[in-house]
């Protein structure tokens, strides 16, 4: 049955298509109406550009009323955007009363500007921006610190304690322990003095007695060497540490700060810095001996600070062997001569 509706339907359109141009025409027409409304099921709404709005308007213009089904589009449609294209007509570019707004560039450097300069005001303020070519007022510049939580400059908030301990930090050294564990399960401990200021590290000795004595004779040593450049030493209250210990120090014109007790945060960057030490080269490195840990951290030392290490200057025929000395008792060994 379906079969000869399609065949009457193929017959039908063939004879209307025969003869004149003008019955090909109306086939083609049919036809593009029959893909339209096919498109119109299967497309939910088309994109139209301005220029397809303005075409479909103006041939809405010309066309009948009832030949209006051959747009896309209701006729409803077509009287919005003829709405829109009117009030874009009379639309006029408006701007808000007052003055234009400000750069968020140039408001972010106000706020830098206040911030790394406490002490100065509005008024110096737009005089270091005006040497740019940036005219701003003082007015602008009060209320844009002022949200941004600045206050007037001589009632500003003083430094954070961050930018006050790195400011405090020159000239403060501090001093600390710690064990290593060699390949024969001897522990050496390890005496050092850090900079806050710079970190660079002075490895003071390594011994497995540690006592007031040999502490004692490594602050000598320090002290004839010249490395206390400072006005103040934190250590802890370990007994190593003794009184002719800090005589030492207070000779020099150093005062020794005590940490409190069993508050290891106290001496933070020591403390760091021996973490530093273990993650980065003893973790990784099997100490032989006590001779071998001393000539290890000599290198590293001043490699972590940034400074050239003992040994590989340009004057230097290579690095020094890390592996020198005798694994048991630390001796180094015996060189050809």
């Amino acid at each position: 049955m379906v079969a000869l509706a399609y065949l009457l339907l193929v017959r039908l359109i063939a004879l209307l298509g025969k003869g004149r141009s003008v019955r090909q025409l109306e086939l083609e027409n049919a036809v593009l109406r029959h893909q339209l409304q096919v498109l119109r099921r299967t497309v939910r709404r088309p994109e139209l550009r301005d220029r397809d709005r303005a075409f479909l308007a103006a041939a809405s213009r010309a066309l009948s009323r009832d030949r209006w089904a051959s747009f896309m589009v209701t006729p409803r449609t077509l009287l919005r955007w003829h709405r829109e294209l009117v009030r874009r007509k009379w639309t006029h570019p408006h701007r808000g009363p007052g003055r234009p707004a400000l750069d968020p560039e140039v408001a972010e450097l106000i706020v830098r500007l206040g911030r790394e300069n406490p002490r100065r005001g509005c008024i110096r303020i737009q005089g270091e921006l005006r040497k740019l070519g940036i005219r701003v007022g003082a007015s602008t510049i009060r209320r844009i610190l002022r949200r941004r939580g600045l206050g007037p400059a001589p009632r500003r908030a003083g430094p954070t304690w961050s930018e006050f301990l790195r400011q405090q930090a020159r000239g403060v050294l501090a001093c600390d322990f710690f064990t290593v564990e060699t390949a024969f399960l001897k522990t050496p401990y390890v005496l050092f003095f850090i900079d806050l200021s710079t970190r660079r590290v002075h490895i003071a000795g390594a011994t497995t007695r540690p006592n007031w004595v040999w502490v004692t004779q490594q602050a000598r040593n320090l002290a004839m060497v010249g490395t206390l450049d400072g006005r103040f030493l934190i250590r802890d209250r370990d007994t190593k540490f003794s009184g002719p210990f800090d005589e030492v120090f207070r000779t020099e014109g150093v005062a020794v700060v005590k940490t409190p007790v069993q508050a290891a945060t106290a001496n933070a960057v020591a403390e760091r810095w021996v973490g530093t030490v273990r993650g980065e080269c003893l973790d990784h490195i099997l100490i032989l001996g006590r001779r071998h840990l001393e000539r290890v951290l000599t290198i590293y030392g001043p490699l972590q600070s940034g400074e050239a290490a003992p040994g590989t200057g340009p004057r230097s025929t290579g690095p020094p062997d890390p592996l020198g000395g005798d694994p048991r008792d630390g001796d180094p060994p015996a060189r050809p001569t």
